[in-house]
């Protein structure tokens, strides 16, 4: 029975190395399977998972001692095997680093109860990389959190008409319902923007409905994401003249804005 020995590292090249370097075997020299190649997790904040080797060791790197214990256990029979010292002490190390790692190898972190806290901890992290001295609050009710961010570089957080906005508020939100039973709203606002987009995004379509009412035609708006669209739906909803309707799939899902048919009376 040859021994085997297991690695694991960010990656199987990691992995590689870092048994080359524990046996000083060059790496052409290992013989290893891929057990696990590893995964970033979301955003590498969660579900982080390391990859994994096994790599079988050669008889010259064995000692005499434990050449003649894998000798004599490969003339037992499996029946004669029965728990020992080293695999009671083996079982102990696997339950206390289970605490931080699965049988998968997958890497557990441990986030709070809270998911208002689990989502500043994971807007903190993702502002941190981007820019500094950005302070986080949060307010919450039964079915939503708000979480505001202020100081920093507003520009660079909100990005080109809110895309990078869009982005942060999309990882936040997956994170914060990946850890809770029930799904809640999630909003995410720099510096007050979303107040400001509402209210122009109001007066747009106000002056787009005044303008399909007029001229009898319909006024498409640009791709627009869910919460931007319902804004404008809910600015139209009683301007009785027109109608709102969404248009298309995914990221490119416009909202038209239709006058409403006349009934022309018959003689």
């Amino acid at each position: 029975m040859s021994a085997k020995m297991e690695f694991k590292a960010k990656n199987v090249d990691k992995a590689v190395e870092q048994a080359s370097a524990e046996l000083k075997l060059p790496k052409e020299d290992l013989k290893y399977e891929v057990l696990s190649h590893g995964s970033s997790g979301i955003f590498g904040l969660s579900g982080t998972k390391k990859a994994k080797i096994r790599v079988q060791l050669p008889e010259e790197t064995l000692a005499p001692e434990e050449k003649a214990m894998s000798a004599e256990d490969e003339s037992r029979h499996p029946d004669e095997f029965g728990p020992s010292q080293d695999s009671a002490e083996m079982s102990a190390g696997k339950d206390e680093a289970n605490l931080k790692e699965n049988q998968s190898g997958q890497e557990l972190y441990s986030f709070p109860d809270d998911p208002a806290e689990i989502g500043r901890l994971v807007l903190q992290r993702i502002v941190d990389t981007i820019t500094a001295d950005a302070k986080i609050s949060v307010e919450k009710d039964s079915d939503r959190l708000f979480f505001n961010v202020n100081g920093g570089n507003a520009g660079i957080l909100i990005g080109k008409r809110g895309q990078t906005l869009d982005a942060i508020q999309a990882i936040v939100n997956k994170v914060v319902n990946k850890h809770n039973q029930n799904r809640i709203r999630v909003l995410v606002d720099i510096e007050g923007y979303l107040e400001t987009r509402k209210e122009n995004l109001e007066k747009m379509a106000l002056r787009l409905a005044e303008k399909s009412k007029r001229i009898g035609k319909p006024m498409t708006l640009g791709p627009m994401n869910a919460y931007d669209r319902r804004i404008v739906h809910l600015a139209l909803q009683d301007f009785s003249a027109i109608q709102t309707r969404s248009r298309g799939e995914g990221p490119l899902r416009k909202l038209v804005i239709l006058p409403q048919k006349r009934n022309v009376a018959r003689r």
